[in-house]
């Protein structure tokens, strides 16, 4: 079961970056993920809020006294999802999308598993090794652009380079903090996530010089795309519960695969070589996990 939860965080990701990409092409991608968070904050305040009411979540108070803890771990996944937007955009402009992108997927995967082997003791079984290995080399491959760049143009390289790790450490953050939160919290941490995220973003965006302007016809679209955001979190969260860090993580950070087939299938693009190999060994990743 905690590989399908992961699965379809996967899936859930992949779809947010897909349709993100979408709306990117006309507004600005800093507006777009702005007003995004605040669509996933809405939406988990909305359903939190709700759940304490009820009595089918715990309020405020409680979830608080269940641990301050918990919420902190909210906050900080919040800021890392918030630092790992940030420095991908600002990658995106440095004009090395061939770099940043697998980059920051990379580093978003091996960091979790690294902690998670070394400080939590996770000991994933053969099969599921096997996946891991071949989900770090799968992720880069599918999530790689072609250079438009020449090879002289090691300035753009370089800040590719940097921007993508960067946001692949504050993607990690995000998934080694969600992975952390009390369950007898409820969803307030999440909440707080989410808060914290949008927070982030506004003036590391406004430092990039972002203009942070989006059509009024594209708030919504956007605020419900970041809502979709949100049901990947909780999807996430609910993983790492029942499996390894290790695992869950490596199956929630394949979703690059998902934005790559739905614009084969959608947008008729034609995938490289290197995608096409990106997403068989993808395929094969999962299915050497789900046997473990």
């Amino acid at each position: 079961m905690a590989e399908v939860l992961a699965l379809a965080a996967a899936l859930c990701f992949g779809l947010v970056h897909f349709l993100s990409g979408l709306l990117a092409r006309r507004a600005d991608s800093y507006g777009v993920a702005a007003v995004g968070q605040l669509g996933g904050t809405v939406l988990v305040a909305v359903v939190a809020v709700a759940g304490a009411v009820t009595g089918a979540g715990p309020s405020p108070a409680a979830a608080a006294h269940a641990g301050v803890v918990a919420l902190g771990w909210g906050a900080l996944s919040g800021v890392g999802t918030g630092i790992g937007v940030a420095y991908l955009y600002r990658g995106l402009a440095s004009g090395r999308m061939s770099v940043v992108v697998p980059l920051s997927d990379v580093a978003a995967v091996a960091l979790p598993v690294l902690v998670g082997v070394v400080l939590l003791g996770d000991r994933p079984g053969l099969p599921a090794w096997t996946g891991i290995a071949l989900a770090v080399p799968a992720l880069w491959l599918v999530s790689r652009r072609p250079s438009t760049g020449g090879g002289a143009d090691t300035g753009r390289t370089a800040a590719g380079t940097r921007f993508g790790l960067l946001a692949g450490i504050g993607f990690a953050v995000q998934f080694l903090a969600i992975s952390r939160i009390d369950p007898a919290a409820g969803l307030w941490p999440i909440l707080l996530a989410r808060a914290a995220a949008a927070v982030t973003i506004w003036p590391m965006a406004r430092a990039a010089g972002a203009e942070l302007r989006i059509p009024r016809r594209l708030v919504l679209p956007a605020a419900l795309v970041g809502a979709l955001g949100s049901v990947a979190i909780v999807l996430y969260l609910a993983a790492t519960r029942e499996q390894l860090l290790a695992v869950a993580t490596v199956l929630a950070a394949l979703y690059p695969a998902v934005p790559v087939l739905l614009a084969i299938a959608l947008l008729r693009e034609r995938p490289g070589r290197a995608q096409v190999t990106g997403l068989v060994t993808t395929a094969t990743a999962i299915g050497l996990i789900a046997l473990s």
